[in-house]
């Protein structure tokens, strides 16, 4: 029992600590440019997965392009802040994954099991909308406010994806990525009895990520 309750006091240690660094980080970040990533219709629900994955490594230049289900992107500071632990983890050589595509799938899903990331956070039979990002090649600092975000990073890779979306007869949407519970519901956030306010939802999406290595 002394043993079970120190590991608990430990564990509610860390997110503590976790959510003062994620808080000082978040007004360092008060202003970030678009974050790569587009959001894509699909003519019709998406009905076989293996297809869909096998096209876009067809048509997608680089292999830094991913595709995320719509509901598990927050905002573009969690987009962010999602890829400067992913970069981190490639550049220092400790990604829990193979790739860096399925790290970030990884810590978006706030886990360590790959299998569980692709289930929260992959796009799955029946989706009719997704996220097309392209994971930046940027310098990284010690964190995600000493880090350079180039406002031009978006606009570089928009007609690649205005010709991949294409491809994968879709329609591009106008829309930006934003919180909501069925997103934290879907990452595994919370269950549907734990009630969490709106302004506080942003910064549920970013803290579970921020534990995805515990």
């Amino acid at each position: 029992m002394k043993i079970l309750l120190e590991k608990q006091v430990e564990r509610s240690g860390e997110r503590r600590e976790r959510t003062i660094e994620l808080l000082v980080s978040r007004v360092l970040m008060s202003y970030v440019p678009w974050f790569p990533a587009w959001g894509i219709s699909f003519s019709y629900p998406v009905d076989d997965i293996a297809t869909l994955i096998s096209k876009i490594n067809e048509i997608r230049p680089d292999n830094r392009w991913i595709m995320i289900s719509f509901d598990v992107a927050s905002s573009e500071v969690h987009l962010w802040s999602v890829w400067h632990k992913s970069r981190v983890n490639e550049e220092r050589g400790s990604m829990i994954a193979r790739d860096l595509g399925a790290e970030f799938l990884r810590i978006i899903s706030g886990t360590r099991q790959i299998s569980t990331a692709i289930e929260r956070s992959g796009v799955t039979k029946g989706d009719t909308s997704a996220w097309l990002l392209r994971l930046p090649e940027l310098d990284v600092g010690e964190s995600i406010g000493d880090t350079n975000l180039p406002v031009e990073e978006y606009n570089t890779h928009s007609k690649n994806a205005e010709k991949m979306i294409e491809l994968l007869n879709g329609s591009m949407l106008s829309t930006r990525p934003f919180p909501s519970r069925s997103g934290l519901l879907k990452i595994g956030y919370a269950d549907e009895k734990i009630h969490i306010e709106d302004n506080m939802l942003e910064q549920a999406f970013i803290l579970h990520a921020s534990m995805s290595d515990f």
